[in-house]
């Protein structure tokens, strides 16, 4: 039997070599795989969630967008889109892989990026979105440029942007980002939303509770606690792992 293992994995996206991590469970294959999305700028990257999900069964991707965390390339909202779709493209051809089961689950930005990821991709069956952030809404909103310096203050691990950037970029898309329109693209999808009620970087009264009402099938949770769920990581992975279980 093939046993456990932890290791580099690649994605290239954009011209450039993204690094990732593979978390592969025990068994010989293909397994039921997770691409797991890290937020803004990815200070929280949720490897006890991989972890957990590797001994639940699940091959699950780790990886950094173009521009972060030492990844060649520019960060931007736009980038971080087409790097999640491609990296579904990259795990699917992984011989190790299912390409049938595969889930996409992210965590604030992540979670925006999982839920758009999937919508437009019918062929991935669930998705999961952990304290998600909604750009549209934030865009949407009124004075988005409160969002300049509480950008600016994250960019450490990131390169060639900067907050001024990113909210244009943000307020350029707009409506088009907004995630409750999604709702038509996701009905026939198994579609989980956690959120936490001391939420302040993204306020679940702003960015789930709208989700809640137009993905009428999602399952849904508010935990108590704050944006990274610090205090509730076993119940979160718990919770995303009694999700995934029964339909993938």
């Amino acid at each position: 039997m093939t046993h456990a293992s932890t290791s580099a994995f690649p994605v290239a996206s954009g011209g450039h070599q993204l690094p990732g991590v593979l978390h592969l469970p025990a068994g010989d294959g293909p397994h039921p795989a997770v691409l797991l999305l890290h937020g803004f700028p990815g200070w929280e990257r949720n490897f006890d969630l991989a972890h957990a999900f590797k001994r639940a069964g699940y091959a699950t991707l780790v990886f950094h967008y173009r521009g972060s965390w030492g990844a060649a390339g520019t960060w931007s909202w736009s980038n971080v889109l087409e790097d999640a779709a491609t990296a579904v493209q990259v795990l699917r051809k992984d011989p190790r892989i299912d390409p049938a089961r595969i889930a996409v689950v992210g965590h604030s930005m992540g979670g925006f990026a999982a839920l758009r990821t999937v919508a437009a991709d019918p062929t991935i069956p669930v998705v999961a979105s952990i304290a998600g952030f909604d750009f549209g809404a934030a865009a949407t909103a009124p004075n988005p440029d409160q969002y300049v310096e509480p950008f600016d203050s994250d960019l450490l691990p990131l390169q060639g942007t900067s907050g001024r950037a990113l909210v244009d970029e943000m307020v350029a898309h707009g409506p088009e980002w907004r995630l409750a329109p999604l709702a038509p693209k996701l009905a026939d999808r198994h579609v989980l939303l956690i959120a936490a009620d001391r939420d302040a970087a993204a306020p679940h009264e702003q960015h789930h509770v709208p989700l809640v009402a137009a993905y009428q099938n999602a399952e849904h949770h508010l935990f108590p606690t704050d944006h990274a769920l610090s205090d509730h990581r076993e119940q979160l992975a718990e919770a995303v792992l009694a999700f995934l279980k029964p339909r993938l």
